[in-house]
């Protein structure tokens, strides 16, 4: 009877065509680039861990072990635990293209016995160009060293562009390109600075899927946003639609500048349009959690209406 009650005219599942979408949760690594987020400590990462397990979040980015000895050893701890756990959360770390930072990761895997795929990125739009004095020769240099490094030590790449929503078509054909060749993937597209609207990310994605068809290869594609223009949300749903794989979030959407894409409220979304399956009773203290490990305070309006359980001190 309750179908006799309403019209859905949103058609989603239509839309999308019924499939599943991956998410990748940032909340530990890129939702604590913001000057104004506490570090979590390793007991409150550990707590988040289970709650994106339990929240069927298929991925986690845990830090970037390259940038001191307190990031590598969280960064052990979580792998540990995922192992000893037997959790399907798939570990990652960030690492800039560069050996010095990639090492770190390779090394923590290693140690600990399972696969911690490096996200390898560097930027590719015309402004970072022109600020660090790069040139697309060496941004090819860069990829190919740094890709083929993480496939040679035995563990998976992903690779991301940053600003990939400012670069140019060209630029981005020959580094995703160069790294598909080099052993990548997976590729991810960011829009770093929050720039894109939803027409513009189903132009991006659709692009760079004709790029991975040329290659020949079975390449998974990410997409990762940020709320500038108040656009996460929308962005993250247009890259579904327009064929991502997986989509990045950070818990209430914490992060630099006013923030990333909300994992909690994507999840509402996708479990609302049938793409995804998982206990949304669970957001509440999931983002809770959050907020008391990272000192942000939760709004009082938010959708998954966390702030009652939040006590930030």
């Amino acid at each position: 009877m309750g179908d006799d009650l309403t019209y859905d005219w949103n058609h989603d599942a239509e839309l999308y065509g019924g499939r599943v979408v991956a998410l990748e949760d940032e909340t530990l690594r890129d939702g604590l680039q913001s000057p104004s987020v506490i570090d979590p400590s390793i007991e409150e990462k550990l707590e988040l861990l289970h709650l994106m397990e339990k929240l069927g979040v298929h991925g986690a980015d845990i830090g970037l072990p390259g940038a001191g000895a307190r990031n590598r050893e969280h960064v052990v701890r979580m792998c540990r635990e995922i192992r000893d756990q037997r959790m399907r959360l798939e570990p990652s770390c960030a690492a800039r293209t560069v050996i010095a930072d990639i090492q770190p990761v390779v090394e923590v895997s290693q140690e600990v016995g399972i696969n911690v795929a490096a996200n390898v990125f560097l930027g590719s739009s015309p402004i970072r160009l022109y600020a660090e004095d790069w040139t697309l020769d060496r941004l090819l240099k860069l990829t190919e060293e740094a890709v083929s490094y993480t496939i040679r030590n035995g563990i998976t790449c992903m690779y991301v562009t940053e600003d990939t929503t400012r670069a140019q078509p060209e630029t981005l054909r020959r580094l995703y390109t160069c790294a598909i060749e080099a052993g990548a993937r997976r590729i991810c597209l960011a829009d770093t600075c929050g720039h894109s609207t939803p027409h513009g990310v189903k132009a991006l994605v659709h692009f760079i899927r004709g790029v991975v068809r040329d290659t020949g290869e079975d390449v998974k594609i990410d997409w990762h946003g940020h709320r500038d223009r108040g656009l996460g949300i929308s962005n993250a749903l247009a890259a579904v639609e327009a064929g991502a794989d997986r989509v990045h979030g950070t818990a209430a959407g914490v992060g630099e500048r006013v923030g990333n894409v909300p994992m909690d409220v994507l999840i509402v979304n996708l479990v609302e349009m049938g793409l995804i399956e998982s206990d949304v009773s669970l957001l509440p203290q999931y983002v809770a959690t959050a907020a008391r490990a990272t000192g942000v305070p939760v709004p009082p309006w938010w959708p998954v209406r966390a702030r009652a359980e939040v006590e930030v001190g």
